[in-house]
């Protein structure tokens, strides 16, 4: 594959995690006004709606198997993600909904090893995990050593991180179908929105209007909207094309330390030198687990290059 695609691929999934690490701030001035749900409903009507005007041709699937396909990743990676995420934080601290949410890669490695092409697990995989997740521990606690386990909101987190590989998955899969990245995240939204709608008349939820007019909340939801959501899933999906379900899903080991960066700059809250040293374990974590697979590829070439 060409080396600027590659590169590509890897700056689109920065950006992609960069914004998505920066949500909580908007989610949590929104959580004043809105429910969760709503939040969650509101967004991505807005993203589905811009995704129409960037991209307004239908994407005609050719067998039941593909809809199927599109029509399980709008419910885990729309609908049941974010739910189960939000939910989870009810129950439980942020901070340990942050860490576990971010064990997704692993998932996602050893779903793709059983049901993708080439995306085979290897033992430095598992090296640069171990590394990752203890840096997210400190990351996510920050020093505070205060682990409060919640058996409920801590498992509906660890679900969302399934649901997420899932997702990732799918996605890897709907991408050698050769749709347009735009009008394949569209369709995926269609199903989400289509799935949440249930949820709507079962959890609270207000379409009261006069919410919006208040302009901290409608900044905040438009950029959950057009950012968040219609930017990033496209920007997301098309990494995933390109490098593949694992090595795009290890970039979900820089959320928390994007997300604690953040509340410093934003919210003024502290950083602990034990935090800082969380934030580097994980980027060596992501460096060994993304660079264990680049070497296993260069040594086969290079051993089928001698052999030929």
């Amino acid at each position: 594959m060409d080396s600027s695609r590659i590169s590509a691929g890897h700056l689109s999934a920065f950006i992609t995690i960069l914004i998505w690490g920066t949500t909580f701030i908007s989610t949590k001035v929104l959580l004043t006004d809105f429910t969760p749900l709503e939040i969650l409903f509101f967004r991505f009507i807005i993203g589905y709606v811009t995704l129409l005007l960037v991209y307004r041709h239908r994407v005609k699937t050719k067998t039941f198997k593909e809809e199927l396909l599109f029509i399980t990743a709008g419910l885990c990676g729309v609908t049941l993600y974010f739910l189960l995420e939000n939910i989870a934080l009810t129950y439980t601290l942020a901070s340990n909904a942050g860490v576990i949410v971010s064990i997704a890669p692993f998932f996602t490695a050893v779903l793709a090893h059983f049901f993708l092409e080439g995306e085979k697990l290897r033992l430095p995989f598992f090296a640069g995990f171990i590394i990752a997740i203890i840096g997210l521990i400190l990351v996510g606690f920050n020093g505070s050593f205060l682990l409060k386990l919640n058996p409920l909101g801590d498992l509906l987190a660890v679900f969302a991180s399934i649901v997420w590989a899932v997702y990732s998955v799918l996605m890897r899969k709907i991408s050698h179908f050769g749709y347009h990245t735009v009008g394949s995240t569209r369709k995926v939204f269609f199903y989400g929105l289509l799935f949440m709608v249930p949820a709507l008349f079962v959890l609270e939820f207000n379409f009261g209007m006069d919410r919006f007019t208040r302009m901290p909340n409608l900044l905040n939801l438009l950029y959950l909207g057009f950012a968040a959501s219609a930017l990033c899933f496209v920007s997301w999906n098309w990494a995933v094309g390109v490098l593949g379900a694992v090595k795009t899903s290890l970039y979900i080991y820089i959320v928390p330390i994007i997300t604690i960066a953040a509340s410093s700059l934003i919210l003024q809250e502290r950083i602990t030198w034990v935090a800082l040293v969380g934030a580097f374990l994980t980027l060596v974590g992501l460096f060994v687990s993304d660079r264990s697979k680049f070497d296993y590829k260069r040594k086969k070439h290079i051993i089928s290059k001698g052999a030929s």
